[in-house]
């Protein structure tokens, strides 16, 4: 009898080992190859039956919110501004995941933080599920503005606060409605999603914060702010009248645009966007001075915003003009230093740029997020503001400040960038020049600016791709305009910090 109990309990003892075995072969082991097994939707269905909070704008207007969905997933992620905030709202879908604010705060808007999760316990006993909303930064008013001033021309507007760092608006066009892939109508979504990737202007990208472009005379914020910090050069140095500057191992001339003849004293070659001013500075400084001030203000560096992929800016480094002419003067380094052929920068980069200047060097870390809430309101993380870069110093920002009121009193933006009421701007323009074949006037249009002068409390940078109505233009009568109609408005509204 107790050899049959000895047996029967080894038994029992075999079965219930081969079963934690299997089970924990199950849950440990498998468990990541069946999550990823497309035949299991388990997953899928319970994240798209469950409640996700709301992403708002400063202003109240809901951009993303789930309402109820006539089909299994019980819930369906809705964009009641449709195309207006999809490059930064982004979008939450069945067939394609997420992208945008969607997914840098999808842990939020799950309920899914640790401290979501701790609070959540009160809710154990009841059917309240536990959400997040995202309030952001942005004004839907600024952002419609943005939208309607640039119209159907390829590029970008992005508007911040430069004592903060906060994005106020940052458009682009072309762009997409995320309610078409994020519908659960998986072959509607394939069949939208597919036209967006085919259209060559990338509606899909955030061109704002996501593709470069060569930032031509807006570069020169950097060369200008490199002079005045090396010591060589000040207020007062002086650069001959001419229409070329002639570098040795470059088969054409230098010229500034349209040809012109163009010199003076350094705050009125900023003003007149010297092309052969700037190759001077660039080359007399050299490529170290030159690429430590690039990096200074952030080009070549990840940028810390709070959205998904941000591109880097480019600017050469001290090997690439090394390689170009190893024992001379660099073509390359002296084009670069007027922000023409290898410098790319994406519009958040020259706006940052700009808010440099306006917050005495300091660059603030560009944010999107305003607040976190849960479920029940009470705030879960409030964004402080804190400094990125310090690009200058408070004493060559004074004077690139003036040096950029200069543009907007005698220079370049003097048609465009006086605003109403005797605010004063201050801007720098810029007019890249692409030279593709058989193409040789098409050009980008660029302005970046802030305002009040004075007081500065917004910074806008608009850019404007190449195109045969932009290439008529310049910088300054393309991009000026948009950048005007923002400032004016934002110059109604009640200063936020104030």
């Amino acid at each position: 009898m107790n050899k049959q109990l000895r047996r029967l309990g080894i038994g029992l003892i075999a079965c219930y080992v081969i079963l934690f075995a299997q089970l924990n072969w199950l849950q440990v082991v498998k468990a990541d190859d069946y999550n990823k097994d497309p035949r299991n939707d388990r997953e899928v269905v319970r994240d798209f039956t469950r409640p996700r909070g709301s992403i708002l704008t400063a202003d109240g207007v809901v951009i993303a919110q789930s309402v109820p969905s006539n089909d299994r997933y019980k819930l369906l992620r809705s964009y009641p501004t449709g195309e207006l905030f999809a490059g930064v709202g982004g979008y939450f879908s069945l067939a394609f995941g997420f992208q945008g604010l969607e997914q840098q705060y999808n842990d939020v808007l799950a309920g899914q933080t640790a401290q979501q999760q701790l609070r959540g316990w009160a809710n154990l006993f009841n059917d309240k599920v536990n959400t997040g909303d995202v309030i952001t930064t942005l004004r839907s008013d600024i952002q419609q503005l943005a939208k309607d001033a640039l119209g159907e021309r390829e590029g970008s507007v992005v508007v911040s606060d430069p004592r903060t760092g906060a994005i106020l608006a940052m458009w682009s066009w072309p762009t997409f409605d995320p309610n078409q892939i994020a519908t659960h109508d998986f072959d509607a979504a394939k069949t939208a999603r597919e036209l967006y990737l085919a259209n060559p202007a990338k509606p899909l990208l955030m061109n704002a914060y996501q593709e470069r472009y060569m930032p031509g005379s807006t570069f020169k914020i950097i060369t200008a702010t490199a002079a005045l910090g090396s010591g060589q050069f000040d207020v007062n140095s002086n650069f001959p009248a001419t229409n070329q500057f002639v570098v040795p191992a470059r088969p054409t001339p230098i010229r500034n645009y349209g040809g012109e003849t163009c010199g003076g004293t350094l705050p009125q070659v900023f003003a007149r966007s010297c092309n052969t001013a700037f190759a001077q500075i660039g080359t007399t400084l050299g490529p170290e001075t030159m690429v430590n001030a690039a990096q200074g203000f952030g080009f070549d560096q990840n940028v810390p915003i709070d959205l998904p992929a941000p591109a880097q800016s480019f600017f050469p480094s001290v090997q690439d003009f090394h390689n170009d002419v190893p024992n001379g003067v660099s073509p390359q380094l002296a084009t670069s230093s007027f922000g023409q052929d290898q410098p790319a920068s994406t519009p958040l980069q020259m706006n940052m740029a700009a808010a440099a200047v306006a917050n005495n060097g300091v660059i603030m870390t560009p944010h999107v997020m305003a607040e976190t809430r849960d479920s029940d309101g009470a705030t879960l993380d409030k964004y402080q503001p804190k400094p990125w870069l310090t690009a200058m110093s408070p004493e060559t920002a004074a004077t690139m400040k003036q040096f950029m009121i200069g543009v907007v009193q005698n220079g370049t933006a003097r048609c465009c960038l006086q605003l109403d009421n005797g605010i004063q701007a201050a801007a720098k323009t810029g007019t890249a020049q692409l030279h593709p074949a058989g193409d040789p006037a098409a050009s980008h249009a660029w302005i970046t600016a802030f305002a009040p002068a004075d007081n500065p409390r917004v910074a806008v940078t608009v850019f404007v791709k190449a195109s045969p109505e932009v290439s008529s233009g310049v910088g300054a009568t393309v991009a000026g305009p948009v950048a005007r109609q923002i400032l004016n408005y934002v110059m109604t509204l009640p200063d936020p910090l104030s």
